[in-house]
């Protein structure tokens, strides 16, 4: 009898462990990635030309030696085997070569993953300070003139369009070289893909107009819900007794409310994380920037078959890995939620 578990102790033996949902969600996860490269396989498969695109567009190459590619490259297949014969490639890291570049796909990405990540990083950390910041300043002085200044801020982010606001920026501070508090900003070029011999001060300079127009819509989006979601802590019963205790304002807020109001918030940000990379095509293509949204854009206007797949089987892959970080986020800061 005393050896026994309780039933509150039995229920909390048999809760799966994180690890355990880790593991379970990342199975669950392989068959949904599966899917979506069998979609856009097929999608990009029946596109006008194909993968042959590229060669259809030069003059120099005949008929002939059309069909003589389409046999060598396994396109006169049925559709299902030349997709088992791509997975099958991708399953050992060979996403075929870039008929643009004429280099391996993953050659290709990896040598310009470093720009894409720093402009991402610098982007993320940006709209996480500032938003957050914003947001909860807004809480604390709710329907006050600097409340409703930063509403107007944030819808006026939320309706720029990406490449307009890049554009406006480039013609205001690099066109016509207007100064923001006495700095001049400069922007990209094909300069900055060298990340050994570029200079740091010159490239953070460099990196300031494209973080700004990919951050923008963040900041708006993040202070909007950091705001919303303080406001629904702070009226709570907890925050209400922590101040009577005689805590100071200060303390409350960030030691007891912020940690609360970020809850939903962290959800909100792990699952737009992938939209930075979809954002970064744009911003990438109008600053010039060398990442892999330039990359992107350059291999389909082109129709770059292997490049296009493989950029986007790491978005889709991306957005999977950003929901289950959400899951695993979530889970560790509210321990009411289950790993179920």
């Amino acid at each position: 009898m005393g050896s026994g578990l309780s039933p509150a102790r039995f229920r909390e033996s048999k809760r799966p462990s994180l690890l355990t949902f880790v593991v379970r969600r990342s199975l669950q996860s392989i068959p949904l990635l599966l899917l979506i490269s069998l979609i856009l396989f097929v999608i990009l498969n029946n596109a006008p030309g194909g993968p042959l695109t590229p060669y259809l567009q030069n003059p120099h190459i005949t008929q002939a030696d059309i069909e003589r590619l389409r046999h060598n490259l396994g396109l006169d297949q049925p559709a299902w085997v030349q997709y088992l014969h791509w997975l099958g490639h991708v399953a050992i890291g060979d996403f075929g070569y870039s008929t643009s570049n004429s280099e391996p796909v993953i050659q290709a990405m990896l040598e310009r993953l470093p720009a894409t990540l720093e402009l991402m990083g610098a982007a993320l950390v940006l709209s996480l300070v500032v938003g957050v910041a914003l947001g909860i300043i807004s809480a604390l002085k709710p329907y006050s003139f600097l409340d409703y200044a930063m509403t107007t801020f944030a819808f006026f982010g939320q309706s720029m369009p990406v490449f307009w606001l890049a554009l406006m920026l480039q013609i205001a501070f690099a066109v016509y070289g207007i100064t923001a508090f006495g700095y001049h900003f400069a922007l990209p070029s094909a300069s900055i893909s060298s990340l050994d011999t570029f200079d740091w001060g010159d490239r953070l300079e460099h990196l300031i107009l494209p973080t700004i127009t990919l951050s923008l819509l963040y900041i708006a989006q993040w202070s909007r819900f950091m705001r919303s979601s303080m406001l629904e802590v702070i009226k709570t019963d907890y925050i209400r007794t922590a101040s009577a205790k005689g805590l100071s304002r200060r303390k409350v807020v960030l030691k007891h409310a912020f940690k609360n109001a970020l809850i939903p918030l962290v959800t909100i940000i792990a699952v737009t994380l992938p939209q930075l990379v979809s954002g970064a095509v744009v911003t990438e293509t109008i600053f010039a920037w060398p990442g892999m949204g330039r990359l992107f854009f350059n291999a389909l206007g082109v129709f770059d078959f292997s490049l296009l797949m493989g950029y986007l089987c790491l978005a889709s892959f991306l957005v999977v890995f950003s929901n289950l970080l959400a899951d695993i986020a979530y889970a560790m800061l509210d321990p009411r939620v289950k790993y179920s």
